[in-house]
């Protein structure tokens, strides 16, 4: 019973719409009706300023740290530690208080594997971080971790969680479905200009 009760709250917890509220409380607007509609850190960032994104990206990363940190000071069980963290993100992508609405995941996947695995996690965010600045798409540096995190667990001979990993990285690739489509045809807007792909 407190496995299926901590499961249950890891989801709670994922499901707090941070970038909702960081919007609402700084700078007065909506992220689902404003920008890209999406309630992640990138658009807090565009609608708010860098630091305000800053903010809601910390708060949606320790949303998935969290939980999983926490069950791993009473349970060492691979099944329970990877449904913790897959309710953490699932919580944030379809959110118990937007009507099964949420983010894209990234934010809250990078907070559940720097517990489960923090090596891995840090390369891949390394490779992320490095994507964005090389092509200034948030969505394909995104798109990178989520496509690197299975392959460096492998590496690292971290095997226990690939199978969490690479459900929550067809996860993140479901959700980027449309950017996935924008970066194709060359209609993705650039973090650094704001403007579409040449």
């Amino acid at each position: 019973m407190l496995f299926v009760f901590w499961i249950f709250m890891a989801y709670l917890l994922g499901s707090l719409p941070f970038g909702l509220i960081v919007s609402r409380i700084f700078c007065g607007h909506d992220p689902r009706t404003a920008g890209s509609g999406n309630v992640g850190a990138t658009n807090v960032g565009r609608l708010c300023g860098f630091k305000y994104g800053v903010i809601a990206l910390a708060l949606d990363l320790a949303k998935g740290f969290a939980p999983v940190a926490m069950a791993l000071t009473f349970s060492d069980s691979w099944l329970f530690l990877s449904l913790t963290a897959l309710a953490a993100v699932v919580g944030h992508m379809y959110s118990a208080f937007l009507s099964g609405r949420g983010g894209k995941g990234v934010a809250t996947t990078i907070g559940v594997f720097l517990a489960l695995t923090p090596v891995s996690l840090i390369v891949a965010v390394v490779l992320c971080v490095a994507t964005i600045a090389l092509t200034g798409f948030v969505s394909m540096g995104s798109l990178v971790l989520g496509a690197s995190l299975p392959v460096l667990m492998v590496l690292t001979g971290n095997f226990s969680y690939l199978p969490v990993a690479f459900v929550i990285t067809l996860m993140i690739f479901w959700k980027h479905r449309e950017n996935i489509d924008r970066l194709a045809t060359g209609e993705e807007k650039t973090w650094r200009k704001g403007k579409t792909a040449a």
